[in-house]
């Protein structure tokens, strides 16, 4: 049985949801998945997995410390494996209707996956840009301030409340499709 390794950094609970959701996915299509959270567990070794996907919730245009340090510790066994990376960010489901959707999301990608690939030297077999989770109830204070402004517009989008004060811009259809295509990937060539 093919084996993935999925881990990840977050901040709000989009990335830890996303990654929940691949994982389920993989099992489905007959894969052996291990999810791990950055913040609250380390990987000591990365041999025994076919596909490493990585991945982060992006804040203040930044990926979350532990999956970047991942990413450095592990860069040379990564380099010789199948690897995709993902972020969840507001960017990849813009919700101010001012905003070229089309760019936002092409700058998105580039920013956050296509260059953070390359500061670590990775030709990764996927790139998923994803929404992410706006969570009113977690948001630290100077933030929060910003945040208010963003809430209207959610509300506007018709973006759905998960939960009262959390707003989930994630097309959980994409992210499934995302990791079906994942695992046909880690099929080839094994």
């Amino acid at each position: 049985m093919l084996k993935a390794l999925i881990v990840y950094g977050t901040r709000y609970g989009a990335a830890a949801r996303t990654a929940g959701d691949m994982a389920e996915t993989l099992r489905r299509e007959g894969l052996s998945v291990e999810v791990v959270d950055l913040k609250k567990a380390q990987v000591a070794d990365i041999s025994e997995y076919e596909l490493v996907i990585v991945g982060s919730g992006i804040q203040i245009n930044k990926w979350t410390s532990e999956p970047q340090k991942f990413l450095k510790k592990f860069q040379k066994e990564l380099a010789k494996k199948k690897v995709a990376l993902f972020v969840c960010c507001g960017s990849a489901a813009p919700i101010d209707d001012k905003v070229d959707k089309a760019k936002s999301i092409a700058d998105a990608k580039r920013k956050y996956l296509e260059e953070k690939a390359a500061e670590y030297h990775l030709q990764p077999v996927a790139l998923g840009l994803f929404g992410g989770i706006y969570n009113f109830n977690k948001t630290p204070w100077l933030f929060g301030r910003f945040m208010q402004a963003v809430k209207p517009q959610l509300e506007k989008a018709a973006v759905p409340q998960t939960e009262p004060g959390i707003y989930d811009t994630r097309d959980l259809n994409a992210i499934r499709n995302w990791a079906k295509e994942l695992a046909q990937i880690a099929r080839l060539s094994v």
